[in-house]
């Protein structure tokens, strides 16, 4: 087979070079670069390495990996540092190997860490648990090249033994430790990021990364004691406004990432769309480039080319950067995407390998049955005594922001009737539930402002970290039956309301369904099958009130103790100040 050439304006990060070239891929890497005459390529597209997501949670796309490569290489992703810890809470060590065998079937390279925090913390009920040694082992494997974000700072500040274990493993076999400390600055970011690891080389960076600043400020003091900042901008938590700036002085210390994208988001554009946004800024093209391509692959020791010789042919071709629209990716010199096309095949099998994923029963932990209306109902005790009809009570509650992943703590009034907490519709305080859907227990209620809804209810089974049920709806009624479709499914994302004749009807109310059955977190349908079904249910939250950009996406995190102020496990009501059940 002869080599395969391409032609083009090579953008040459290394040397800050942009020039007419033929590349040449022999065996899947570059064998050569031609320079053409200045003259050749005034009309050329752009040839530059492909892009790569520094951290990302594929579940949330709610795409097993194979399929979540067939959408991301579209927009030129060649590669993803990616986080397990979402089936690893529902699956444990079996769902991490699920993930990596997922992987291996298409041409896209996923790079796996261990979880570090499964559980995320003892305040919650997750499906399994990783201690120090079952980290040690997955570190240990070589598709496995980081720990993953290490979210219980107070463990590390604290100087957790199971927490210090699992630094240490990653520090012996020489693998970085993914950061996770919102809000941290000053000393005790300092400590967290040193966390008691040696000097080595003049440097002590234990933990060397972070992707939850939400201000320039913090990221700032974070970047003078070593660390590196991961821009994240996915479908929930928008960062990118606040900190893209930094590129312009820090290039060398900034990556990208989604963190976590839905499937129609994930339709609409990936990495390529944050790159779109810098140059539209002003950013020089270079420094962008390192961001989405060269620093993590510096800092993760990834296998992944940057357009050298004898690098993987792992490129992509550009023909506009006002809109940075990708037109080939390439991934070892293996089309696999063109003017928007995915190339990658549909559920494929590798050659010699078992029958496809696709025609085995979906791994899953789910063992709860169908609940009834008065398990979500608020009871308060009176010692006896009723309220009048028109009584309130004020109440902690959770306040939502879009965008964001963090709560506010506000209080709030609500109205009691036969001694039970309603929601209060006119003023968007609305119940949220979460059980658990491990065992059969009592469901968690409180109150949350900001979803909107003005009738019905919507429901998930991903509900970080822990992954049980989390609800939002303004009656009891309601959301009861969107619980109830996700344990009928084994998981999913349901919405329950009055919106007309849109969707299949059940007695005038409409009943919608996306169902995720590999760990009530991913479905194994055609991805773009996903996306599209996705959108619609999204459009259908919506369509009962919802005001948020993306509310499931922002429902999800509803349930996610490590980010502060005021969050909601099947055990109750979190204070993520105190780190405490109220």
């Amino acid at each position: 087979m002869g080599a395969l050439k391409v032609s083009g304006r090579l953008v040459d990060i290394e040397h800050h070079e942009i020039y007419p070239a033929c590349i040449s891929i022999v065996n899947g890497r570059i064998d050569s670069i031609e320079k053409l005459n200045a003259g050749e390529g005034a009309d050329l597209p752009w040839i530059m390495p492909g892009l790569i997501d520094a951290h990302v949670h594929i579940e949330s796309s709610m795409l097993i990996p194979s399929q979540f490569a067939r959408l991301a290489v579209v927009h030129g992703t060649v590669a993803t540092v990616s986080d397990p810890h979402e089936i690893a809470n529902v699956c444990g060590m079996e769902g991490v190997d699920f993930m990596i065998a997922d992987g291996m079937r298409v041409p896209f390279k996923f790079f796996f860490g261990a979880p570090s925090c499964v559980p995320a913390t003892i305040f919650e009920t997750s499906g399994a648990a990783l201690k120090a040694a079952e980290v040690e082992k997955l570190l240990q494997k070589e598709q496995i090249k980081y720990l993953s974000e290490m979210m219980n700072f107070p463990g590390v500040l604290q100087g957790d033994p199971e927490v210090m274990a699992k630094l240490k493993a990653a520090w012996r076999l020489n693998k970085p430790v993914d950061g996770h400390a919102p809000g941290l600055m000053g000393e005790k970011a300092k400590q967290y990021i040193e966390a008691g690891r040696p000097e080595v080389d003049g440097i002590q960076v234990g933990i060397s990364t972070d992707h939850e600043c939400f201000t320039k400020e913090e990221a700032l003091d974070k970047l003078q004691f070593g660390m590196k900042i991961i821009i994240r901008e996915g479908s929930a938590a928008k960062n990118f406004e606040a900190l893209v700036d930094l590129l312009n002085e820090y290039s060398d210390r900034i990556m990208f990432c989604s963190d976590d994208k839905h499937p129609d988001s994930l339709l609409a554009g990936h990495i390529n769309q944050l790159c779109a946004r810098a140059l539209g800024k002003g950013i020089n093209l270079f420094k962008v480039l390192k961001a989405a391509c060269v620093n993590p692959v510096h800092h993760y020791g990834l296998d992944v080319g940057l357009l050298k010789l004898k690098d993987p042919a792992d490129f992509i071709i550009v023909d506009r950067l006002e809109d940075f629209r990708v037109i080939r990716t390439y991934i070892n010199g293996i089309l696999v995407a063109e003017n928007g096309v995915s190339l990658i095949e549909n559920n494929p099998t590798i050659k010699g390998s078992e029958p496809s994923l696709k025609n085995q029963p979906p791994l899953n932990n789910f063992n709860v049955s169908r609940k009834n209306q008065r398990d979500f109902e608020y009871a308060i005790g009176l010692s006896g005594k009723a309220l009048s009809p028109d009584a309130r009570v004020q109440v902690p509650a959770m306040q939502a922001l879009d965008g964001q992943l963090i709560t506010n703590k506000i209080e709030v009034s609500v109205p009691v009737r036969n001694n039970k907490l309603l929601s209060n519709i006119d003023q968007d305080i609305l119940k949220i539930v979460v059980v658990n859907r491990y065992r059969e227990a009592l469901a968690a209620k409180a109150f949350i402002k900001n979803f909107g809804l003005k009738k019905g209810a919507i429901a998930s089974s991903v509900a970080h970290d822990s992954h049980n049920i989390v609800a939002v709806g303004v009656d009891d009624e309601s959301i009861c039956r969107a619980i109830n479709l996700i344990i009928d499914h084994r998981g999913g994302v349901s919405c329950v309301g009055r919106i007309g004749a849109a969707a299949s009807e059940k007695g005038g109310e409409m009943e919608i369904i996306l169902p995720l059955p590999v760990a009530g977190l991913m479905s194994n349908a055609d991805g773009y099958q996903v996306a599209e079904a996705y959108a619609a249910i999204d459009q259908a939250a919506k369509d009962l009130g919802s005001q948020l950009s993306s509310p499931y996406m922002t429902l999800s995190f509803m349930a996610l103790l490590v980010i502060p102020h005021l969050k909601l496990s099947d055990l109750g009501l979190f204070d993520g100040d105190s780190f405490s059940l109220l």
